[in-house]
């Protein structure tokens, strides 16, 4: 019950849109279980009317005889009163079932009128059929209502997993998160769907034959139940077993999304390398696990049903001994074997259901898992709003450390509002971390970024990156149109706007070339388009935005000198009239910054323009003679005329 209550619980926060749909289910669902009760009953009754009267007297007499006999006379007072009392009420309503059937049902010994031919036909297909329609109808809710639930879980979850900070995707990877928005809530969705609707349909049909059983004969009924507790012993230790090994099964399932991710977006790589035969056989690997565990669920749950069915026939085989015995009335013993055989599917379908909210419960627990983080860039709740971009960006003291070794160390700069700042360095000293600072993906871990005197952290982050747009070395573009991707810079902007930022980025004269121009598909991660014409759309986006603030990331570091030569163009219209910090790993984009900062190790050691820097002969002299960069006197004019 544990195992069902947390899955509910965490269901039922997602329900409340939903109630009208979801309590037609269930009183559904209730209506099921009484007419497979019911059916019971009507088939006694179809049965004693084809028992002549007489046979139908002797039988009854010799039961009453048996209750009243001296061998029952030993029993408590209590008892004997019980069972009188039922015996009483079972003798009204008979009486009172067939007073009303009597004229619509056939009976042995009198002839057959037009309404005892309709009873007699129609009487079990009603039941049948209405029994039908409300277990139809019960699962159908309750699945559209589980399927709704799951969409909207679904949503939320990309949505939470969009609101945590860089610091998670860090240590996350991408196989679990998929596994988490598609199987953990595909199996929520199936405990919902299926659990529910039996959750309710069967315990009621249960309740409904076993409360006719007693009221039939007490002690009949202790008798046919009696196996049903032995049935708890293997469900709880089975289900267990499947939840332990779900458990484990599901990590090897994201170890294998995660090697598919892997192969297939660096599937250049593995060609490249000739790693298709590793790889294949890396994911036979994980699949063999993957299989290993995903058998022993399946024999843990396929155990239940022959355990069960298996006991109960000996509960059956003993049942029949016992009617034999006493001698009961035909239609009594046929009632009796039909709501006990009646009653042993419902029992199966709830030891099935355990096992199945077993499994349930470890996505479950993952998924609260999920929903429970929280980001660690959160917004102060008396943020101020930032608008425009008016004086400067200013590093006051700034340390910063990813957990481990410290990245950047008491960094103190400023960039003024118009300038354009390079930053250089060798891969490891910290540039793209001080871009992640200005962005506010991070914190620093000591002193503050202001934002026109702002700190960062007293500001909507929102509005903070309005004031921001970023071209970099990862180029990252969506599978929609042409359009929308250049769009996403500026949510709702109309087709002018797309079209002139896409003429401010060099980029109208290829795009009017493809298909349907504009509205083209790029592809996934724009794999339709050669590096340069992806990055013309990423500077297109940022045009778009039209931001105070530029951020250049090693925005030319992947591309050849041709497409680079292009692109430089376009950068070049983009910093007009803004504040740029460019981030570049090859110095000769830099030469035309007003001031470049260098790092090494996380420290500013160098500062000044791209000629001072080169008469220097320091860190960066060093990095520019490496690039083929001459320090002489003619080629640091030439560099300072660029």
């Amino acid at each position: 019950m544990g195992n069902i209550g947390t899955v509910l619980r965490f269901g039922a926060q997602y329900l409340r849109r939903y109630m009208s749909r979801f309590v037609a289910g269930l009183l559904l669902g209730i209506l099921f279980g009484l007419t497979t009760a019911s059916f019971a009953w009507a088939t006694k009754v179809m049965v004693g009317r084809m028992v002549p009267e007489s046979a139908m007297t002797a039988a009854h007499s010799s039961v009453t005889n048996a209750v009243a006999s001296p061998a029952a006379s030993g029993l408590k007072a209590e008892v004997k009163d019980i069972k009188l009392k039922l015996a009483e009420w079972k003798a009204k309503a008979e009486v009172a079932t067939n007073e009303f059937v009597d004229p619509w049902l056939p009976k042995v010994g009198r002839p057959i009128d037009w309404r005892q031919f309709l009873g007699g036909l129609l009487v079990l297909p009603i039941l049948v059929a209405l029994r039908g329609v409300c277990g139809y109808l019960s699962t159908y809710f309750l699945s559209w209502v589980s399927q709704h639930i799951v969409n909207d879980l679904r949503c939320e979850v990309l949505e939470k997993l969009s609101s945590l900070s860089l610091d998670f995707f860090n240590r996350a990877t991408m196989g679990d998160m998929i596994t988490r928005v598609n199987g953990d809530t595909g199996m929520l969705q199936r405990s919902l769907s299926l659990g529910v609707a039996d959750l309710i349909q069967q315990p009621v049909t249960l309740a409904g034959l076993v409360i006719a059983l007693i009221v039939m004969d007490p002690q009949l009924s202790v008798l046919a139940l009696l196996f049903v507790p032995i049935c708890v012993v293997p469900v709880i230790i089975l289900g267990r077993k499947v939840r332990k090994s779900t458990t484990k099964g599901w990590g090897q399932t994201i170890s294998q999304s995660n090697l598919m991710v892997e192969v297939l977006s660096g599937i250049r790589v593995v060609k490249a390398f000739g790693l298709e035969n590793l790889m294949v056989r890396r994911f036979r690997e994980v699949s063999r696990s993957v299989l290993h565990f995903t058998l022993k669920t399946v024999r843990a749950s396929e155990q239940i049903n022959p355990i069960i069915e298996t006991i109960s026939m000996f509960g059956l085989g003993l049942l029949i001994l016992y009617i034999v015995h006493r001698q009961e009335r035909i239609d009594d013993v046929v009632f009796y074997l039909t709501s006990v055989g009646l009653s042993y599917t419902p029992i199966k379908k709830i030891a099935g259901l355990h096992v199945l909210f077993q499994q349930t419960r470890v996505g479950v627990e993952r998924l609260t898992h999920i929903m429970a983080e929280q980001p660690s860039i959160r917004e102060n709740p008396t943020a101020k709003p930032v608008v425009g971009f008016h004086s400067a960006v200013e590093f006051g003291n700034v340390n910063f450390s990813y957990g481990h070794a410290t990245v950047l160390k008491n960094i103190n700069l400023k960039i003024p509002r118009g300038k354009k700042i390079g930053v250089a360095g060798e891969s490891g000293s910290g540039k793209s971390t001080l871009v992640n600072l200005v962005f506010r993906f991070y914190d620093p871990t000591a002193g503050a970024i202001k934002f026109d005197g702002l700190d960062l952290r007293e500001a909507r982050i929102d509005d903070l990156r309005k004031q921001m747009a970023l071209v970099s070395q990862e180029i990252v573009l969506f599978n929609e149109s042409v359009a929308q991707n250049i769009a996403y810079g500026k949510p709702g902007a109309t087709r002018e706007e797309i079209e002139a930022a896409a003429r401010a980025a060099s980029a109208h004269e290829f795009i009017s070339q493809l298909p349907q121009g504009y509205d083209t598909p790029v592809g996934e991660r724009g794999v339709t388009l050669s590096g340069g014409q992806r990055q013309r759309l990423a500077i297109a986006r940022a045009f778009i935005r039209n931001a105070p603030l530029l951020v250049l990331d090693e925005a030319t570091a992947s591309l050849d000198s041709q497409a680079e030569a292009e692109v430089q163009g376009a950068i070049n219209k983009l910093e007009e009239n803004r504040t740029v910090i460019c981030v570049a790993h090859r110095l000769s984009t830099l030469a035309k910054m007003d001031r470049i900062v260098v790092l090494s190790r996380g420290e500013i050691v160098e500062q000044g323009t791209f000629a001072e820097l080169l008469r220097q002969g320091g860190a960066f002299a060093a990095m520019a003679a490496r690039q083929g960069i001459l320090t002489d006197k003619v080629s640091m004019e030439s560099a300072g005329a660029l």
